[in-house]
C-alpha cells in the first residue's frame, strides 16, 4: 500500500452509531471513547466495510450488494454484534461501514480479504485502535 493511501486510512474518522441519536468516533492509534468501550466490554472489535475493494471506486449498486453480503456473513457468526458505521476521510470521502464486536482477527482477515479490502481498523478491549494492513 502506498504512503498516501496509508495516510488516508490513518487520518480517517471512523464513526459508530450507538443508538438512534448517539455516535462514537474512533481514531487510529487512540483508545476507544468511553461509550464505545462500554459497548465492546472485553471483546475484540473491528471497523470494516465491503465498499470500494482495493481502494477503487465502484458503482453504488455493487457496493450496496457487497455490503449486504458482508452483513449477512456477520449475522451468521455466533456471538458477533454489528453496528452501523461510516468512515469519513479528510478529503470529504465517506464509506458506509460496520462496527463488529466478538470476532477474532483471523476470521476478520479472512472476511475482509474475501471482500477485497486492503486494511481495516481493529482492537482489543482497553487497547488502542490499530490499522491492520492486509496486503
Amino acid at each position: 500500500m502506498d504512503e498516501a493511501l496509508l495516510e488516508a486510512f490513518r487520518s480517517t474518522t471512523y464513526h459508530v452509531c450507538l443508538d438512534t441519536v448517539s455516535w462514537a468516533i474512533i481514531r487510529v492509534d487512540l483508545p476507544l471513547p468511553a461509550p464505545l468501550a462500554n459497548v465492546v466490554g472485553a471483546q475484540p472489535w473491528a471497523f470494516i466495510t465491503a465498499w470500494n475493494p482495493q481502494a477503487r471506486r465502484r458503482p453504488p449498486a455493487e457496493n450496496e450488494a457487497a455490503q449486504r453480503e458482508l452483513l449477512a456473513a456477520l449475522k451468521r457468526q455466533a456471538g458477533v454484534n454489528v453496528y452501523a458505521a461510516i468512515g469519513v476521510g479528510t478529503s470529504g470521502w465517506s464509506e458506509p461501514s460496520l462496527f463488529v464486536t466478538g470476532m477474532d482477527v483471523g476470521a476478520l482477515d479472512q472476511l475482509t480479504r474475501s471482500h477485497g479490502q486492503l486494511a481495516y481498523v481493529h482492537g482489543e478491549a482497553g487497547g488502542h485502535a490499530m490499522l491492520r494492513v492486509l496486503d
